[in-house]
């Protein structure tokens, strides 16, 4: 960590979504298409002043988190996050239905438990540790899709989300 020390209270990934930055972390994924070390300074700028990069810049009042991949560094994060949470957790993962079979499960057992589970279709690398971060104290079931685009991603979502059951929607 270079700089004081900081504290917040979520990710983000996306520099658009940034609205009161200062319990914000921004995390710099670098893609085949994109480099979110690019909107460092705009994250700055929206008051974000805590980010996981692979590479510092010079901002006065910012801390770094330099880390190989900041992608693995969400997920693991993520990953020690779940770890606190001695909770029963569901992940649904398949072709098609993930979210659909989610929300069914959410309507049906959210009168009698305080269900935490994926918003929208955050199902990726990056919603999945998103989504898993949303844990707090309190919460009795989890609800988390996972889905692949890749061979070999699904191990590091079912670290993250430690499911103690899963479902298969289907496979097409």
């Amino acid at each position: 960590l270079q700089g004081a020390n900081r504290t917040f209270s979520r990710f983000v990934t996306d520099s658009r979504s940034i609205y009161g930055g200062s319990d914000v972390c921004f995390v710099a994924i670098k893609t085949a298409r994109h480099d979110g070390h690019l909107h460092i300074e705009e994250a700055f700028a929206k008051g974000v002043r805590c980010f996981l990069v692979t590479s510092a810049p010079s901002l006065i009042d910012a801390s770094f988190v330099v880390v190989e991949s900041p992608l693995t560094g969400l997920q693991k994060f993520a990953a020690h996050h779940r770890s606190k949470f001695d909770i029963p957790v569901y992940a649904i993962t398949g072709s098609n239905g993930k979210t659909i079979v989610k929300e069914w499960l959410h309507q049906l057992l959210a009168p009698e438990l305080r269900i935490k589970r994926s918003p929208r279709s955050f199902n990726s690398q990056i919603g999945v540790p998103l989504s898993v971060l949303n844990l707090i104290s309190g919460d009795q079931l989890g609800i988390f899709e996972a889905g692949i685009s890749h061979p070999g991603e699904m191990k590091a979502l079912q670290t993250i989300i430690q499911p103690t059951d899963g479902i298969f929607s289907h496979l097409g």
